[in-house]
């Protein structure tokens, strides 16, 4: 367990660092352009991302699986992943008309050409990204995704206050991109070959097919209400939308995907002893619940002041879309890690099946909010969705995975819930309504934390936690 530790120090590190820089970049620039032009960024990126998962065509996560995968091997899995990226780019490039028309906005035309190069960047870190994972080098790692955060940041501050509207977003994307291909590169000496065999691909082809049917099943589980709201409304609506989405995103990328990018690597070599993963998978979750939960509350009462204080009085349509979309914090949160455990135990089978349900469910949810034409329909359907779908995930986690009872994590609720009532009656009992955004967030902040030290300590969890942290 001394790596896990390890890899969720430098996965702390590098991810708060990252979280800091971006929070702040997307602070600054929501100030600097305005909802439509933000909106046409989330349309390209709900392609762009879709490309990306493509590339990575489930070998990443099969890398770090299989033990067994020697240095030439690699090489070969990385000479298919060049020229399957460039095709990628190219069929990006070419399909910019094609997007444009979808979406009635003929200022695609040249956005999609030109972030294809984010996209080609992007692809080609794959394999030495995770071969550095599967290596361990988890400091090296993370080092090199801040450095290519603040870059980023710098590139599109000082595009956009110069006037490059929603073209200095995407320039800063691509000298990430190009940042982390170089560094990656340079540390992992990955030989490319002009000719290359295609043995190592059939090697992991079970495992990568699984979660390659997982991933293209999340991204449109994920991404359709974006693509739906771009088509059937404005850009200005996709903007307030996907800023109030992204926002509620935060918790699950601030506190567990420090854990989740380290389970796998860890984990993995607990693949014959399922009871070990169980174990792990459910002291993660109580660990996630008893903040997530209470912090659910936090930002139900704490939407405006954040959206305000944050990004400014043009952005006011996205609080109550954030508002609704934050009761589904703590259950993104738990949800986050169910992925890497279906990896370590070699069922990325019972993986893809989870992501099925969840995209038709999803699915199905996302359809009835756009037909009421409003934006928070959306979001109060996603939230349903997502509900529902935590019930199905652990089913096939803890019951077909581990053999176990999805009672286990009903069991894993009840403390947090607690600690939620216990901050719900904080927040209750004192209203701050009556200041600016940034006074209303410090006194809500600090009744938040007295609630959650209460909360530990009635439920004698406070010990508990102590020597987690000591652990």
């Amino acid at each position: 367990m001394k790596n896990l530790k390890e890899g969720i120090i430098y996965n702390a590190i590098g991810k708060y660092s990252n979280v800091i820089i971006t929070f702040l970049v997307q602070v600054i620039l929501s100030r600097l352009l305005a909802p439509d032009e933000f909106g046409i960024i989330a349309v390209v990126n709900v392609f762009l991302v879709f490309f990306q998962l493509l590339s990575d065509f489930g070998i990443g996560p099969a890398i770090i699986q299989r033990k067994d995968i020697d240095d030439n091997e690699v090489n070969q899995i990385f000479s298919f992943s060049v020229y399957f990226s460039l095709f990628l780019t190219l069929v990006f490039t070419l399909l910019a008309y094609p997007i444009s028309r979808f979406y009635r906005n003929p200022e695609l035309v040249s956005v999609v050409p030109v972030m294809s190069l984010a996209l080609l960047f992007n692809s080609l870190c794959m394999v030495p990204q995770n071969l550095l994972l599967k290596e361990k080098h988890f400091k090296l790692v993370n080092m090199v995704q801040i450095i290519g955060s603040a870059t980023n940041g710098l590139v599109s501050v000082l595009l956009a206050f110069r006037g490059f509207s929603y073209y200095s977003i995407i320039l800063g994307n691509i000298s990430r991109a190009f940042f982390q291909w170089f560094f990656y590169m340079y540390h992992t000496r990955l030989k490319f070959y002009f000719r290359f065999s295609v043995a190592p691909l059939k090697k992991i082809y079970k495992f990568a097919r699984n979660q390659f049917g997982f991933n293209v099943i999340n991204y449109f589980s994920r991404n359709l209400d974006s693509i739906l709201i771009g088509r059937y409304m404005s850009a200005g609506q996709l903007g307030y939308y996907d800023k109030a989405y992204q926002l509620s995103l935060y918790p699950n990328t601030i506190f567990t995907s420090v854990i989740t990018s380290a389970i796998q690597p860890i984990f993995s070599e607990f693949q014959d002893n399922l009871k070990a993963i169980k174990d792990g998978y459910l002291n993660i979750a109580k660990a996630l619940a008893n903040f997530g939960v209470p912090l659910t509350v936090f930002l139900w009462f704490t939407s405006e002041d954040i959206i305000l204080f944050l990004y400014g009085d043009q952005w006011q349509p996205s609080v109550l879309a954030f508002k609704i979309l934050s009761l589904s914090v703590w259950i993104q949160m738990l949800q986050s890690s169910t992925g890497a455990f279906f990896q370590s135990a070699n069922r990325t089978d019972l993986l893809l099946t989870s992501g099925i349900l969840s995209t038709l469910l999803n699915i199905i949810a996302i359809v009835i909010g756009i037909s009421r034409g409003s934006i928070y329909w959306v979001a109060i359907m996603i939230v349903i969705s997502f509900s529902m779908n935590f019930l199905q995930t652990n089913y096939l986690l803890l019951n077909k995975t581990f053999g176990g009872s999805l009672l286990e994590a009903f069991k894993v609720l009840v403390k947090p819930t607690i600690m939620g009532i216990v901050t719900l009656f904080f927040l209750i009992l004192l209203p701050i309504n009556n200041y600016s955004p940034f006074i209303n967030l410090i006194f809500k902040g600090i009744a938040f934390l007295l609630s959650l030290i209460l909360g530990l300590l009635i439920t004698n969890q406070m010990k508990e936690l102590l020597i987690l942290l000591k652990r």
